[in-house]
C-alpha cells in the first residue's frame, strides 16, 4: 500500500482526498484489499457498480466483445449502440431516442445543448436554464455553472456560461422564469446535496405547468436512474413524462457511459453533437448486459424485496441511534442518514472504513449509502452490524 501511495502522490494530479486503501478484488458488493481484509461496500463506487464487483456476466460479455471489437467510431453503425438505446426505450416507457456520451457530465452538457437548441425556434431565442440550489450536474465548465451549490462556483475557473439561476425550492421557480427562459433542469432526489427527494405533487405540477407554457423539462437521473429507486427511471416513479432525462453511473455497472433521453427526436441534424468513445463496441455491450441482469432482479421480485430488507435494517439503525442521527431520508436503495454536525459525520465515515464497511457523505451533514442493486442479505446484515460497531465507537 506504502508503494501506491507514493506512486499515486508523485504522478497522479492531486484533485483526490485519497483513502490509500489498495483494493484488489471485488465480489458482489464485499471489496478485498491487498492484505486480503473484507470491507462491506455500501458505496458501490458512488452508484455505479449496479450489478456489484467482479459480475461474472458483465466481465464475460466484455470479454468475448473485445475479443472481436473495443471501437471503431460514431463514422459507422454500432450494434450494441443501437440495440441499447431500443432497450432503453422499452424500459422507460417513453417515446424517444438516445444520444451516448462518457459521462453523467457530458450527458449533462448534451441535455443543455438540446434545451439550447430548441429555444431557437422562438421569435426571441431562449436560452436560459432554472436550477436548484443544492443541486450538482457536473464538474465541466458548464455543469459547474448549471450546478446550485455556490461552493462550486470557484473563481479559479471563471469566467462561466450564463444563462443559469438558481431556486431554494420547487415553488419558487415559477415567478424565476421569464421569457427568454428554455428549461427547468433538476433531480428528483438530490444526492450530492443531501439525498434529498422532492415531495410527488410538487413535481407532478411543475411538469404540467412546463408543458402548457412550453419550458422542457430536464430530468438529471445520473444517479437515481437505472432503478436505483426501484423502477428503471425515477420519473416513473414520479409518473412523469420530461422531455430530456440523462443517465450515467448505475448504466454501465463500471465502464464508463452516459446517455441523454429525448421525446424531441429530430432536434438534432449529423454534426450537431458529437463523441469519439460515446456509445461504442465496449460499453453499451456491458450496459446491455448490465439492463439484462437488472431487468430479470425487478421482474422476478428480488429488487423489490431487496430494498425492503434494506429498508428495514437502515430503519432500525436510525431507531436505535437517534443521539447521532436526525433524520432518515431517500427512496429505494439511494438513502441517507442526516448526522447531528458535520464533525462527528467525518468522523463515523472513518471509524465505518475501520470497522470494515465503506459509507459515503453528501451535503447537509449527511451519511449516504448507495449499494450494489444486486447485494445479498448475508452483505446487508453484516454492513450494518459494522456500522452499528463504528457507531459504538464514537458514541
Amino acid at each position: 500500500m506504502k508503494e501506491i501511495e507514493k506512486l499515486d502522490k508523485e504522478y497522479v494530479l492531486h484533485t483526490y482526498a485519497r483513502n490509500y486503501v489498495n483494493f484488489k478484488k471485488g465480489v458482489n458488493a464485499t471489496l478485498y484489499d491487498d492484505e486480503n481484509r473484507d470491507y462491506i461496500d455500501f458505496t458501490s463506487g458512488i452508484a455505479v457498480c449496479s450489478v456489484g464487483h467482479g459480475n461474472k456476466r458483465v466481465a464475460d460479455k466484455i470479454y468475448e466483445q473485445v475479443l472481436n471489437l473495443t471501437h471503431t467510431s460514431n463514422l459507422y453503425a454500432i450494434e450494441p449502440q443501437a440495440k441499447l438505446a431500443k432497450k432503453i426505450k422499452e424500459l422507460s416507457g417513453y417515446d424517444i431516442r438516445t444520444f451516448f456520451s462518457n459521462s453523467g457530465a457530458e450527458a449533462n452538457e448534451g441535455a443543455i445543448k438540446i434545451a439550447r437548441t430548441y429555444g431557437e425556434k422562438f421569435e426571441k431565442k431562449r436560452y436560459k436554464i432554472i436550477t436548484l440550489e443544492h443541486s450538482f450536474h457536473g464538474r465541466t465548465i458548464t455543469t459547474v455553472k448549471a450546478t446550485g451549490q455556490s461552493s462550486m462556483h470557484q473563481s479559479k475557473f471563471a469566467p462561466y456560461p450564463e444563462g443559469f439561476s438558481y431556486n431554494s425550492a420547487i415553488d419558487d421557480i415559477y415567478n424565476s422564469i421569464d421569457d427568454e427562459t428554455v428549461a427547468v433542469m433538476i433531480e428528483l432526489v438530490q444526492g450530492e446535496g443531501g439525498v434529498f427527494p422532492f415531495p410527488k405533487d410538487k413535481i407532478q405540477e411543475l411538469a404540467k405547468f412546463l408543458e402548457q407554457n412550453d419550458i422542457l423539462l430536464i430530468i438529471d437521473e445520473v444517479q437515481t436512474g437505472v432503478y436505483r429507486t426501484g423502477e428503471f427511471l425515477a420519473s416513473n416513479l414520479y409518473e412523469i413524462e420530461p422531455d430530456i432525462i440523462t443517465l450515467a453511473k448505475g448504466l454501465g455497472g463500471g465502464v464508463p457511459i452516459g446517455a441523454v433521453l429525448t421525446k424531441h427526436k429530430d432536434i438534432w441534424s449529423a454534426g450537431d453533437h458529437g463523441s469519439t468513445f460515446g456509445g461504442n463496441y465496449l460499453v453499451t455491450t456491458a450496459a446491455l448486459e448490465v439492463l439484462d441482469i437488472l431487468e430479470d432482479l425487478k421482474d422476478s421480485g428480488t429488487l423489490d424485496e431487496t430494498i425492503i430488507y434494506y429498508t428495514k435494517k437502515l430503519d432500525e439503525l436510525y431507531e436505535n441511534n437517534k443521539e447521532i442521527f436526525i433524520s432518515n431520508i431517500g427512496l429505494g436503495l439511494m438513502r441517507g442518514l442526516r448526522v447531528k454536525d458535520g464533525d462527528t459525520l467525518s468522523l463515523l465515515i472513518k471509524t465505518a472504513f475501520e470497522s470494515g464497511v465503506m459509507v459515503l457523505k453528501a451535503g447537509k451533514n449527511t451519511l449516504r449509502l448507495l449499494p450494489a442493486l444486486t447485494i445479498s442479505k448475508n452483505e446487508i446484515d453484516e454492513g450494518f452490524k459494522r456500522l452499528q460497531t463504528a457507531l459504538n465507537k464514537i458514541k
